[in-house]
């Protein structure tokens, strides 16, 4: 008996473990064992993270590396040219959608624990095939763009660092394209984990760049608006940087992968919770650096990466471009890993076909076959002279905040189905805070169009 989920036999559920070999000799459960990774154990005694750091640490996975992923070279760029632009008067934003971003993703990993199933693979059963290719098409153009940004900031944090994006960008492809194709889905988790580390940079720039604390409180919980097309545009940047569509399909699909089911459906949700929390720490914190440090002394115009670095200058002085350009690394390597694997796991789904980090090239020919293409992509138009990369990178947030509500409606609609559902239907609560979530990003946009729209007539 193979791939037995730990609930068939009572037992909690075993973080990260994804197979379980189980044998009974003499056919009862009292002499159940269960071979994880190499080890047998009997029902019941499989060992647990000791200490209640090891055991939250534990819990943290697909949330995290979702929402850590967020932060990316299009996140930075936009964070960065928010606070370098607008000082601290847009971190109320931040403070608002943090509470958004957790719902979603956590009703995405609720999604994938109560059916088995990812995102696309349910629009395509539920509302058939014509919507799970207009969500596929919505998903391909929003994932394209951000899979090209990617590579763009990839390379410009290598050439930070003195190495040519001609050697930078292929090597990292062929590092991805490893790290996918031959280790497994546990241990990949895990190093994309420890790649969110590299944000930690971020609150400590933030606290040396000595902000205004009144100015802090003020930007933080009293809203500013203004209505010239640059401030509604990078509204709708932060907004589409912060829930990014790609994010939800990867947690959904993750917690699929890793063996999520509604029975054993509880560390998901707290991954999702922390992970957004943390990552939006991470976000505000880019904010309040670039506005102690870059609005405050007049550089509010953000053109390179070299631009950005400057924001860090406060806690390691000269070696700011350096550290800097670490974490940009850092921070595009993990999201080009998981942009190319949402994109392959939805176009997999929609087309009914098998997917999975712990399958291979024989037995999921399209899913690695997509992946190993957008990596090629991405790294070929990343390596074309001349791109405006800060522009590229704030232009796709825009665009993805465009998106969003799209993908937003289906995961709504999909977690009120009582019958894909079952006790794990959304609340009445939770339907307020989503529908609301989906109207006022719907309605930043109208309002971003508009203004682009009367600007284009000369009004």
């Amino acid at each position: 008996m193979n791939d037995l989920s730990p609930e068939l036999v009572g037992l909690e559920p075993i973080s990260r473990a994804k197979t379980y070999t189980a044998t009974s000799p003499a056919g009862t459960l009292h002499d159940l064992h269960l071979e994880i990774e190499g080890k047998r154990f009997p029902a019941g005694r499989i060992p647990r993270p000791r200490g209640r750091l090891l055991r939250w640490l534990g819990i943290l996975g697909p949330g995290l590396v979702a929402a850590s992923a967020g932060n990316d070279a299009g996140g930075i760029a936009t964070y960065t040219s928010a606070g370098a632009q607008y000082g601290y008067s847009l971190i109320w934003v931040m403070v608002l959608i943090t509470l958004p971003l957790a719902l979603v993703q956590e009703t995405c990993a609720r999604l994938g624990a109560a059916t088995g199933r990812g995102l696309l693979e349910l629009i395509r059963e539920r509302f058939g095939w014509s919507w799970a290719l207009f969500a596929m098409t919505v998903v391909g153009i929003a994932n394209a763009g951000l899979i090209v940004s990617e590579f763009a900031g990839l390379g410009a944090a290598a050439e930070l660092l003195g190495i040519p994006k001609i050697i930078a960008l292929p090597l990292a492809a062929v590092v991805l394209w490893g790290l996918v194709l031959y280790w497994s889905y546990a241990y990949l988790e895990k190093a994309l984990v420890l790649m969110t580390l590299v944000f930690l940079v971020y609150p400590v720039a933030a606290w040396m760049g000595h902000p205004d604390a009144h100015q802090l409180a003020q930007g933080a919980f009293v809203p500013h608006l203004q209505s010239n097309q640059g401030f509604l545009m990078l509204l709708v940047a932060l907004i589409g940087t912060t829930i990014t569509p790609y994010m939800q399909l990867f947690q959904q699909s993750s917690v699929v992968e890793m063996g999520g089911t509604r029975k054993s459906y509880g560390n998901e949700r707290w991954d999702a919770y922390i992970g957004c929390t943390l990552s939006n720490l991470m976000s505000i914190s880019m904010m309040i650096a670039t506005a102690a440090t870059l609005h405050k002394t007049g550089h509010t115009s953000i053109e390179s990466a070299a631009d950005a670095a400057k924001a860090l200058e406060p806690v390691v002085g000269h070696a700011a471009t350096a550290l800097f350009a670490v974490g940009l690394l850092g921070a595009t390597l993990l999201a080009a890993a998981v942009l190319p694997l949402a994109t392959a796991y939805s176009v997999s789904e929609a087309l009914g076909a098998p997917k999975g980090v712990d399958l291979d090239f024989r037995r999921a020919p399209l899913f690695f076959g997509l992946y190993s293409l957008l990596l090629v992509l991405g790294m070929t138009v990343a390596l074309i002279p001349g791109l405006p990369l800060m522009k590229l990178l704030v232009g796709v947030q825009v665009l993805n905040g465009v998106l969003l509500p799209i993908i937003l409606v289906f995961v709504m609609l999909l977690a009120n189905d009582q019958r894909l559902m079952g006790n794990l239907r959304n609340s009445r609560w939770l339907n307020f805070l989503g529908w609301a979530t989906v109207v006022t990003v719907s309605t930043a946009v109208l309002v971003m169009l508009g203004s682009q729209l009367m600007g284009a007539l000369g009004r």
